[in-house]
């Protein structure tokens, strides 16, 4: 069942594959929130996270080295792991390589998404998991 809302937890640091992730998905008709895109001047980033979390109905956490150490994207993590609406529905997906153990023990149990080593076929494996395939001319 494609995702209603997919919500991005990454590092700030990792903004550009970040937006080059978040482009492909919604090229291909995946709705995406996140914090670069969907919060603007004056708003109050904590509370626009937080009525994301609650509304979004797949999680996808970026990990990679800067993300693994920030104390948003393991707030962000501790939410999705321990709310329902997430569960079988959490994805992540390895920029780099990187002990993300040391975020959370449970990221091993989940089936990753290596983005590290071929973008493409890492991008293909992601919409494969709601059941879309790629369309190369989408990829961004």
């Amino acid at each position: 069942m494609p995702p209603k809302e997919v919500f991005l937890s990454h590092s700030s640091q990792d903004g550009v594959i970040t937006t080059r992730i978040a482009e492909t998905l919604r090229n291909h008709g995946i709705p995406v929130w996140y914090s670069a895109t969907n919060i603007r001047g004056a708003q109050q980033w904590h509370d626009e996270i937080g009525k994301a979390l609650k509304r979004c109905d797949w999680f996808m956490i970026l990990l990679s080295n800067d993300s693994i150490v920030s104390r948003w994207v393991k707030l962000e993590l501790s939410y999705a792991l321990t709310h329902s609406q997430y569960n079988e529905r959490i994805l992540p997906v390895t920029l780099e390589d990187c002990d993300y153990e040391s975020l959370s023990w449970t990221l091993d149990s989940f089936q990753m998404v290596d983005l590290n080593h071929d973008h493409e076929a890492g991008c293909r494996d992601i919409l494969n998991t709601w059941g879309f395939g790629l369309d190369v001319d989408k990829l961004s």
